[in-house]
């Protein structure tokens, strides 16, 4: 998404375009190489059977984060795996193959893998020594304009800010007290991206990736994350009440350029993503352009975490249009997608007030279970095998939802995981 990537992101999201290209032009692809819907046997206690180099520590943290919110309490090796990934300097790369080898000044620690484990290590408690010092580890490379970068050094991007928001929330700290050296909050970094008064009125209250030659431009994917992030909330949200407030736009009455509450904020970012997603004719859902394709197809990642923030803002009504939309749609992705895919349905559905064991008929708990360790025997077990459901999704991979896979599998698997590996550029997104 940003040249401030770090090599091995940007190397992940090179490999990956290039899959989505050659399939998009017809080239043969092996759906076994890329498929996440089995536990690892390389990597023992980690969710999904796909290569973790570049989403290993975010996928796990997704998925235990998930399970606790459902209510499932993760098998150990699976906690165990995630914890082993810490670095001693109290930050998470993408992943670790070799754990016992200490971490050194060239290993890409980086703030999104960091900030996930965290909301997920604090969620299921007893893990606040870890915890503590991943949160130490991200004030101390906040950049001066209060902003984070992927990877520590890069300019700032709206992405990675509003994860680490989500993480200091976790940990029971407020982002308006975490300050740069000088001085700006991190919620002055996340504003700094979202465009105001001054901009287009069916652009107003979008968020930008970052400034590109100075200037913002709307990106759903970015304003998914501030609408989140704006409301000081995580992935994880207290179920949606029965009240329902409709998300405001931006107020713009006079010749203010936006707004300085991080609230209202999210307020404005999330009438933008209900706005954008009421166009599509084929229900509300947000879109992405894939490398190599005409033209742009459903993004279900990012549907889902505009859900998450819809709910979490009060917009019940907005926010259960794109989820029954996921519930009829979202089968096949999740299925080749893997763990981080059922992880984010799981928590859109919780937030939303749907009950993620019977999502379109798909037990989701179960299935992210089955893309895990197994316990061990005598211990309660949080793999359920979904066997009703893997017989509904056999059904439903033909329809239109799943040509999408047939075309840039390899490419939604891993990048158009919504927040997963959120600092992916997305310029043709509206």
């Amino acid at each position: 998404m940003a040249p401030s990537l770090a090599v091995h992101a940007r190397r992940g999201a090179a490999a990956l375009a290039t899959a989505a290209v050659l399939s998009a032009t017809g080239a043969a692809m092996a759906p076994v190489a890329f498929a996440a819907d089995s536990p690892s046997s390389a990597a023992p206690g980690l969710f999904g059977s796909a290569d973790p180099k570049f989403d290993g520590v975010f996928r796990q943290s997704l998925a235990l984060l998930a399970q606790h919110t459902a209510g499932v309490t993760p098998v150990k090796p699976a906690v165990e795996w995630l914890t082993a990934q810490q670095c001693a300097v109290s930050g998470f790369t993408a992943y670790r193959a070799d754990t016992g080898k200490a971490c050194d000044p060239k290993t890409p620690l980086d703030t999104n893998a960091t900030s996930a484990a965290v909301q997920a290590l604090a969620a299921l408690g007893g893990h606040g020594p870890a915890v503590t010092k991943a949160v130490g580890w991200l004030k101390s490379v906040q950049n001066e304009d209060g902003g984070w970068s992927y990877n520590p050094g890069g300019p700032s991007d709206a992405n990675s800010t509003s994860i680490v928001i989500g993480a200091l929330a976790a940990a029971g700290e407020d982002a308006a007290k975490v300050t740069s050296k000088k001085g700006r909050s991190a919620y002055d970094g996340l504003l700094s991206f979202q465009l105001g008064c001054d901009a287009a009125e069916a652009d107003r209250g979008a968020s930008a990736f970052q400034p590109d030659k100075g200037k913002l431009t709307a990106n759903a994917d970015a304003t998914a994350a501030l609408a989140l992030a704006g409301l000081g909330k995580g992935y994880a949200v207290a179920a949606a009440g029965k009240d329902n407030t409709d998300p405001k736009p931006l107020s713009c009455n006079g010749d203010e350029a936006g707004t300085s509450d991080p609230k209202a904020a999210a307020g404005a970012a999330s009438a933008y993503l209900a706005q954008t997603m009421g166009k599509e004719q084929d229900g509300p859902h947000l879109t992405a352009l894939a490398p190599g394709a005409d033209k742009p197809a459903p993004d279900y990642g990012n549907t889902a975490e505009t859900v998450i923030a819809l709910a979490a803002g009060g917009h019940r009504d907005a926010a259960e249009k794109p989820l029954k939309w996921l519930e009829q749609n979202s089968a096949a992705w999740a299925k080749q997608a893997g763990p981080a895919a059922y992880a984010q349905l799981v928590l859109a559905a919780h937030a939303a007030g749907a009950n993620p064991r019977d999502f379109g008929g798909a037990d989701l708990v179960g299935q992210l279970a089955a893309t895990g360790p197994k316990a061990d025997a005598g211990s309660p077990s949080a793999s359920e095998e979904p066997k009703k459901e893997e017989k509904k999704e056999k059904k439903d991979s033909g329809s239109g939802s799943g040509t999408w896979w047939v075309v840039g599998a390899f490419f939604v698997a891993s990048m158009g995981v919504g927040f997963l590996l959120s600092g992916r550029k997305k310029k043709n997104q509206p």
